[in-house]
């Protein structure tokens, strides 16, 4: 087998550097993030039931329709 490589120190500490940074990136991003999907949850569930209501409504109106003499 052939001995490892030493790898460069420069080289190691870009690589350490860059992942950081990433982590750092990540973690801002994600607070950025993290209100904006909330309120589009929110939203969601607001229209969801909305939604939910309208439907109920509907088959109330026909169950109504249905309920006649003229069969």
């Amino acid at each position: 087998m052939i001995p490892p490589v030493e790898v460069s120190p420069l080289i190691k500490f870009t690589r350490y550097s860059a992942l950081f940074i990433g982590i750092i990136y990540g973690k801002k991003r994600y607070d950025y993030l993290k209100p904006v999907a909330e309120e589009e949850r929110r939203i969601e569930e607001e229209e969801k039931k909305k939604r939910e209501e309208l439907e109920r409504i509907a088959k109330e109106l026909a169950a109504a329709n249905e309920d006649t003499i003229l069969k």
